[in-house]
């Protein structure tokens, strides 16, 4: 079998892959992911013990065990950029023997559950509410280099999009659409208002926000994206990682699923009195329903 080149798969002088700085023993087959680094010891504290702790860069990582599941939680940084990185790092991990760089004949497929913040695009979904991205929609090009066979139900998708945003005469670089899986979505998250969650590539001009750069294409974007559906399900919320996570965990073969807590409403302007405290309830709300995987 071909090795994979060193410039390929770059890893540190003590075996590890790169940007993580992880081994492979140092990740579990469940894997939260989060933005915000400090947000790694809100959910680890919760774990009954903790084995390992490593930190490189933006890129935390806790593993260890809860009720019994061999959990990790790790921190991506902001963004699909930063999603590319790490799920093609944890793939290796497992996916390619990192002594030989080789892949591995028996493929694992790990459990991607995102515990994030949003906003939202839905004029009923307040501020504090729980959501799910049934669909994951984005706006970035992460997946354009990429070459990936898409299902019936992502073609449908991302036509069906395209052809709205076109009527909107917003010009796209790229989109693409991915589910969440299935089976995460029917065990952890069918009590939950589930939609389509937008991935936009910024915070400020690419969410609609304006600070000095006064010269937005589409100011009002998103009060008109929101009323997008696909197959009855509408687009609920907005944020920075959710699609990247779906379709390139998918093209790797695992699966992947996206909770996140609203903190601000866009279309009522609201934003969140207390976001520590909602994220607190998201991380309890998540960490309950881990006992319903097998």
């Amino acid at each position: 079998m071909k090795k994979i080149a060193s410039s390929e798969l770059v890893l540190n002088a003590d075996g590890s892959v790169y940007h993580l700085h992880l081994q492979p023993e140092q990740i579990a087959p469940v894997i939260f992911t989060v933005g915000d680094p400090k947000r790694v010891g809100m959910i680890s504290r919760h774990f009954d013990r903790i084995d390992h702790q490593v930190e490189k860069r933006e890129f935390v990582t806790h593993t260890g065990e809860l009720a019994g599941q061999r959990l990790s939680v790790i921190s991506t940084g902001i963004g699909t950029d930063n999603i590319d990185i790490v799920l093609n790092e944890l793939d290796a991990l497992v996916n390619i023997d990192l002594q030989t760089r080789e892949v591995k004949t028996e493929k694992t497929s790990l459990r991607l559950i995102r515990v994030g913040t949003s906003g939202s695009l839905h004029p009923d979904l307040e501020v504090g509410q729980l959501v799910v991205g049934r669909y994951g929609l984005g706006l970035d090009g992460l997946l354009a280099y990429y070459r990936r066979d898409r299902s019936e139900e992502e073609r449908e998708l991302e036509e069906e999009a395209g052809r709205f945003f076109a009527g909107l005469d917003l010009e796209l670089p790229f989109l693409y659409g991915a589910p969440a899986s299935g089976d995460l979505f029917d065990r952890l998250a069918d009590d939950l208002f589930g939609g389509i969650t937008l991935t936009c590539p910024g915070f400020y001009g690419p969410q609609g926000r304006v600070l000095r750069a006064d010269s937005l294409l589409r100011p009002d974007f998103f009060e008109k994206a929101h009323t997008f559906r696909f197959r009855d399900t509408p687009i609920t919320n907005f944020e920075m990682e959710t699609s990247a996570l779906y379709a390139l965990g998918a093209l790797l073969g695992h699966q992947a699923i996206a909770f996140n807590v609203l903190l601000a409403n866009r279309l009522t302007g609201d934003f969140s009195q207390n976001p520590n405290a909602e994220v607190e309830r998201l991380i309890t709300a998540v960490l309950e329903r881990i006992g319903k995987l097998p």
